[in-house]
């Protein structure tokens, strides 16, 4: 293989035993030196595990991986395990970090550890694990970091060098393999360069938002720029196929069908594509889903959306129609940027804007770069084309500027302990616990102030823990043991737990409580009906968790414990009961790939009480009877990889 100088130059470290952090636009090829870093331990006989932020990510390098490395390759997750002592083994971070912390001695015989996306630090809601897996990795294991680009790399590997005895050497790509080209969609006519464009003056308006001044302007429900323009200008120019990204479920299906009049296959193609699409629907038994018989029309033109509220085993087939390369347009949300192996030769943004949670705010540099990049195929294309739908009634100029010629945002640690993590850290360090913290990124970037403020969160949720009977006499009690195996529901669960409530739920019922633990509800969801036994552990629940929240108020810790909202009682009680998936849809409000998803969370859920040493024999085999009547069909995700 020709390695480009960054390859060659990480390879290089790596042949002399060095640890790696590859920092590298989005399709320059650093995949292919974390399959050197495997190959060279499968030649020593030793082991290489993958880790990575998205569990489609994990899954698709499973298969990869298979190809390349045939049996002995493994994957392990919340949802599936298949060869889980293998050599090269794909998992979770989450799963990662809790071997780190829980039994490091499992982790013995592997030499390699690879962390692809490694950025996802600065996730606010998952960035935690990765640094908590970071901190607590066992000295043997070498490291690789993939990313994309972040400037403040050589901060980052300051604070791996300064936590661990063995450097590790920095490669830094800046130039992408194919370059990009930018375009702009602006009163329905396509510029080649932004200052072409005159925008208007838009005067910002703004609101307050939790005590803090946000700029916000007005959204719009239609845009001036049509779509057909602008496709039509992709096709004449031969850019496509097309990924062109939304930032909204159901828009990514509405403009799939304003394409429908168009078709973008030759008869050939539209024969192959057909055999294609309807041999995965069988494989997949998708042949009588309502939704893939509505993608079916605009698959044999060429078209197809995707995004988390389908059906994991139709976004499959349609990832899968798209490396064929007989797909032309993709409507698609942001996760298909993320990891998964996906160019094209073009990419279009329908917005500049998304919602983050809270507010609607112009993208980052490093996520508009991220979906960018998918445009131009290596080896393929000589170049890469990305369109912008500018609205000229909602749009600052400067922020496009600083979207597409700005520099990256740097990474931030988003350390926040979960109380399972500091009762794990507890039973092996006692009150030397405070002293793990100066080896955390979030210490090594933060001020005196903030790592005081740090130290003070910590040293509160131990006091909570303390009065809350998890610790006593500077031991972890019986109900702190069963709370550090939950991560993230830790004080509901331990406190239900230790009254004996869970010991009196039936197998429903327990599939009721953790769907709730597990669920958040979309603005303005409401529930559509709660059955009966439902409405006594919703009643507990809710006691149990103002007793929580007024003691996180008393030790001033925020963000408050999760609180339970039980929307999905009615489908999950249908399916554990044995309905079919479509019964159990229709008895709830949420997208049938959320629904999905949300019952593969509510096992792991389980799995994670199951796995506690102090969960009785009767509550175990209670809750493997709820898993083995929740794991079937559509959500039996182990069962989807295999196929």
């Amino acid at each position: 293989m020709q390695y480009d100088r960054f390859q060659k130059e990480s390879i290089e470290y790596i042949d002399n035993g060095h640890s790696v952090i590859v920092s590298a636009p989005t399709g320059a090829g650093k995949t292919a030196i974390a399959e050197y870093v495997i190959n060279k331990a499968i030649a020593k006989n030793e082991g290489v595990i993958y880790t990575a932020p998205i569990k489609a990510l994990s899954n698709q390098k499973f298969r990869d991986f298979q190809k390349q490395f045939s049996n002995i390759t493994g994957i392990l997750t919340g949802d599936v395990s298949i060869n889980p002592n293998a050599p090269v083994l794909i998992m979770t971070t989450e799963i990662f970090r809790n071997k780190t912390i829980e039994e490091p001695e499992s982790l013995t015989k592997y030499s390699w550890i690879i962390f692809d996306e490694v950025h996802y630090i600065d996730n606010f809601e998952r960035g935690t694990v990765w640094e908590e897996s970071l901190i607590f990795l066992p000295e043997h294991i070498k490291i690789l970091c993939l990313s994309a680009t972040i400037p403040n790399i050589n901060e980052f590997s300051s604070w791996l060098n300064k936590i661990r005895s063995k450097e590790i050497k920095v490669v830094i790509e800046q130039k992408r393999p194919v370059p990009l080209h930018f375009f702009f969609q602006f009163k329905n006519e396509i510029f080649d360069s932004i200052k072409k464009i005159h925008l208007p003056k838009v005067q910002a308006l703004h609101y307050r938002h939790k005590g803090r001044s946000r700029r916000y302007r007005p959204q719009t429900d239609t845009h001036p720029n049509r779509l057909d323009t602008l496709i039509k200008h992709i096709a004449n120019e031969d850019n496509l196929p097309l990924i062109y990204f939304v930032f909204a479920r159901r828009r990514t299906e509405y403009l799939a069908q304003e394409l429908s009049r168009y078709d973008f296959l030759n008869a050939n193609e539209k024969n192959q594509i057909t055999h294609l699409f309807n041999g995965l629907c069988k494989r997949f038994n998708l042949d009588n889903e309502p939704s893939a018989k509505e993608l079916y029309p605009l698959v044999k033109r060429g078209i197809a959306y995707h995004h988390a509220g389908m059906l994991p085993t139709l976004k499959e087939a349609i990832e899968q129609l798209f490396t064929s390369r007989l797909l032309k347009v993709i409507f698609t949300t942001e996760t298909f940027a993320l990891g998964i192996n996906m160019p094209a030769r073009a990419v279009a943004f329908d917005a500049l804007k998304k919602f983050n949670g809270r507010f609607t705010d112009y993208l980052k540099t490093r996520d508009f770069f991220q979906m960018a990049g998918r445009a131009g195929r290596r080896g393929m294309d000589k170049q890469g084309f990305v369109y912008m739908r500018i609205d000229p009634r909602d749009c600052d100029q400067n922020e496009i500027k600083r979207i597409i010629y700005g520099k990256p945002e740097s990474i931030k640690s988003q350390l926040n302990n979960s109380y399972a993590t500091i009762l794990n850290l507890y039973e092996k360090y006692n009150e030397d616990i405070l002293e793990i913290y100066p080896f955390s990124f979030h210490s090594f970037q933060s001020n005196k102030h903030n790592r005081k403020q740090a130290r003070d969160l910590i040293k509160a949720k131990i006091s909570l823990l303390k009065e809350s009977g998890y610790i006593k006499n500077n031991e972890l009690t019986q109900k702190g043991h069963f709370a550090k195996a939950v991560y993230g529901s830790e004080l509901i669960l331990s406190e239900l737990y230790s009254e004996g409530f869970l010991e009196n739920l039936s197998e429903v019922d327990l599939g009721i409580l953790a769907a709730a633990i597990i669920f958040e509800p979309r603005k303005n969801q409401h529930i559509l009906v709660l059955p009966a036994s439902a409405k006594s552990i919703k009643k507990r629940c809710k006691k149990i968790i103002i007793q929580i929240t007024n003691k996180e108020t008393k030790y001033r810790i925020r963000p408050f414990s999760k609180k339970p909202f039980f929307h999905l009682s009615t489908s999950i009680e249908a399916w554990i009961k044995g309905a079919d998936f479509d019964t159990t849809l229709s008895l709830g409000d949420t997208d049938e790939g959320e629904m999905v998803r949300y019952f593969r969370m509510s096992m792991q859920i389980l799995r994670e009480i199951k796995k506690s040493p102090v969960a009785s024999p009767n509550l175990c085999q209670k809750i493997e009877k709820t898993i083995q009547a929740i794991n079937r069909d559509v959500v039996d995700a182990e069962k989807q990889l295999r196929e």
